[in-house]
């Protein structure tokens, strides 16, 4: 490609020379945007960088409202307070940046961004904004702080008989396929002289019995599964389920639960970070992240 592209050309006046070749840059700005309009926002920003034709097609409101969520206003709408709202009237390209980035809401205790690769919607709940039982008893269940939580807390459980926490959401989400994950973690990290060290003393029970998730819809999807959970020391996304949204103008109500309650055992030492909703196109970086 470099040979046609870059090859020589006549001296400005030598007639006798070969005619001069088109060049990257001869390519009128609309035929670039049209090619990047066909891309992933990655390959788009990476395509800018090319020359001036395409760095500017790039900001073509067009194709990153093709890359933005089809209710991308309603999400708007509901997380930004008042004086954020003037966002809408930002280059379309400065939307998609912004909505990338974690957007808490609902007091903080939830989180909404785009997928940077796919403008997918993503979800999260805090431990705050789960039922937990027994979380009120400082015997069985405390809030500690950590930096490995974006909400900067999490629920650790010291020891119980009947492990249950449960989530509900209702969102209006695009049309689409979603996995449900919950972010748990075996035994109590800390830092210590500025190294990671994690306490596992309260760990155990978790390899006697399964724990069971499960996830409902409002249009009657329902997924059980099981899962041992292992892994002490390291932040663990478990997949509970995926759901289908077909009817992007409509709330989706979501149940979903992990659950323990065999009580013939104890089991205890484990940390509830949040609850993680992702297009499920997006599920190899989660499991990289994860």
């Amino acid at each position: 490609m470099g040979a046609n592209i870059s090859g020589g050309g006549s001296i400005d006046g030598d007639a006798t020379g070969p005619p001069l070749r088109p060049r990257l840059d001869d390519i009128p700005e609309s035929c670039a945007a049209l090619i990047l309009a066909r891309l992933n926002p990655p390959e788009i920003c990476n395509l800018a960088r090319l020359n001036r034709s395409f760095r500017s097609a790039s900001l073509a409101d067009f194709i990153w409202e093709s890359k933005l969520p089809s209710n991308y206003k309603l999400i708007v709408e509901k997380v930004f307070v008042e004086e954020d709202r003037d966002l809408m009237n930002l280059k379309k390209k400065d939307v998609y940046a912004r909505l990338t980035k974690p957007i808490p809401f609902d007091g903080g205790t939830k989180e909404i961004w785009l997928d940077k690769n796919t403008g997918g919607v993503c979800l999260s709940m805090s431990s705050k904004a789960l039922t937990i039982t027994g979380i009120d008893d400082r015997r069985y269940w405390n809030h500690i702080s950590t930096e490995e939580s974006s909400y900067r807390t999490v629920a650790y459980l010291q020891q119980t008989w009947w492990f249950e926490v449960d989530g509900e959401l209702e969102f209006q989400f695009p049309a689409g396929t979603y996995s449900l994950f919950f972010r748990l973690h075996l035994g109590k990290s800390s830092k210590r002289l500025g190294r990671r060290v994690c306490n596992t003393e309260h760990v155990h029970g978790w390899d006697i019995k399964p724990v069971q998730f499960q996830l409902t819809t409002s249009d009657g999807q329902h997924v059980v599964s099981r899962c041992y959970l292992d892994n002490p020391g390291s932040w663990v996304l478990y997949h509970v389920g995926d759901f289908i949204v077909e009817n992007s103008n409509a709330l989706t109500n979501i149940k979903f639960s992990s659950t323990q309650i065999d009580c013939t055992h104890t089991k205890g030492g484990l940390c509830v970070d949040a609850a993680f909703i992702y297009p499920s196109s997006a599920r190899k970086e989660v499991k990289l992240w994860s």
